[in-house]
C-alpha cells in the first residue's frame, strides 16, 4: 500500500544543501509542504523558494541542532508554519578525518553531539508528539554506508553513523505499535559540500574524496532525495542507494579478516 504525500508535512534538518536540499526538492515535487533548518539562511532561502515555485508551502528558521531545546523551537514553528508534521528527516551532521589515537575527547564528543545526540532528541521530542496526536509519522536519519563497517581515519564518523544507525532499530521496534515507520538513509560518497566541510574540522585543505573514489561508488544527491521519497511512499527499515556496497556489509560480517585487508588503505 502507498501513502499519498500530497499536503503532508516533511521536517529537514541540514536542509539548505546536499541530501536535505534535494530531499526538500524531491518531496516538494510529491506534493508535500516541507520545513527546513540550517545553521546559513541563504542556501535556506533558495531551497524555500524553489519549493514555493512549485506550489508547495516552505518554511525556514536558522538552528543548531547541537544547542539544547532546539528540536522543540524546531517542531514548534514547523507545527505553528505548516500543521503537524508528518514526517521527520534529521540529515544534519559532519565528518571528521583523523586517526582514532589523534582524536581528541572533544573531537569526538563534538561530532558524537551533532551526528547522534541531535537525533536522539528530535527523534524523542517528535515520537511524544506524534503518540500525542495518534495520527502516526515517519522517522528518518541520514547514516551511512559506515553505519556497518569503517575505513581507515574514520573511526569518530563511523561510530557516530552505527550508534545513529542502532538507533533507528530500536525506536523502530519500540513505535511500531503507533503506527509510526522508522527508517535509516545508508548513503554511499555523496557530491555535495560535506566533504569541504569535514575538511575544514580534520584541519585538511582537502580530503580528495572525488579524485580517490572510483566513479561506480560515487552518487548524486538527488539519487539519495528520490529513494527517500520512495521510502516515504512505501516505509521501509533501511533505505540503500547502492547494492554492491550493501552486499559488501553482509561480506564484512561473514569475513571480517578479509574484508579488513581490502579497506586497509581506503582514506578520504
Amino acid at each position: 500500500m502507498s501513502i499519498d504525500l500530497k499536503d503532508r508535512v516533511l521536517v529537514i534538518t541540514g536542509g539548505g544543501t546536499g541530501i536535505g536540499a534535494s530531499t526538500a526538492m524531491a518531496a516538494a515535487h510529491a506534493g508535500m509542504h516541507v520545513f527546513l533548518c540550517g545553521r546559513r539562511s541563504e542556501p535556506l532561502q533558495r531551497i524555500v523558494d524553489g519549493i514555493r515555485s512549485l506550489g508547495s508551502q516552505a518554511f525556514f528558521m536558522e538552528l543548531d541542532v547541537t544547542e539544547r531545546d532546539s528540536e522543540i523551537r524546531l517542531l514548534d514553528e514547523a507545527e505553528a508554519r505548516l500543521g503537524t508534521p508528518w514526517a521527520i528527516f534529521a540529515n544534519a551532521g559532519r565528518g571528521l578525518s583523523r586517526p582514532a589515537h589523534e582524536t581528541t575527547p572533544d573531537e569526538m564528543a563534538s561530532i558524537f553531539e551533532v551526528n547522534f545526540f541531535a537525533t536522539h532528541r528530535l527523534f524523542s521530542e517528535a515520537t511524544r508528539r506524534m503518540i500525542e496526536h495518534g495520527r502516526g509519522g515517519h522517522l528518518l536519519a541520514c547514516a551511512s554506508c559506515l553505519s556497518r563497517f569503517a575505513i581507515p581515519d574514520h573511526a569518530a564518523y563511523a561510530a557516530t553513523k552505527a550508534s545513529q544507525d542502532m538507533l533507528c532499530q530500536a525506536v523502530r521496534m519500540e513505535v511500531e505499535p503507533h503506527g509510526i515507520h522508522v527508517s535509516s538513509v545508508h548513503p554511499i560518497t555523496t557530491t555535495t559540500e560535506f566533504f569541504d566541510t569535514a575538511a575544514r574540522h580534520s584541519g585538511v585543505d582537502d580530503l580528495s574524496v572525488m579524485k580517490d573514489t572510483p566513479r561506480a561508488f560515487i552518487q548524486s544527491p538527488d539519487r539519495v532525495a528520490d529513494a527517500i521519497v520512495r521510502c516515504l511512499r512505501k516505509p521501509r527499515p533501511e533505505v540503500w542507494t547502492s547494492r554492491i556496497v550493501r552486499y559488501a556489509t553482509v561480506i564484512r560480517n561473514l569475513y571480517p579478516k578479509f574484508f579488513d585487508r581490502r579497506t586497509r588503505n581506503m582514506k578520504t
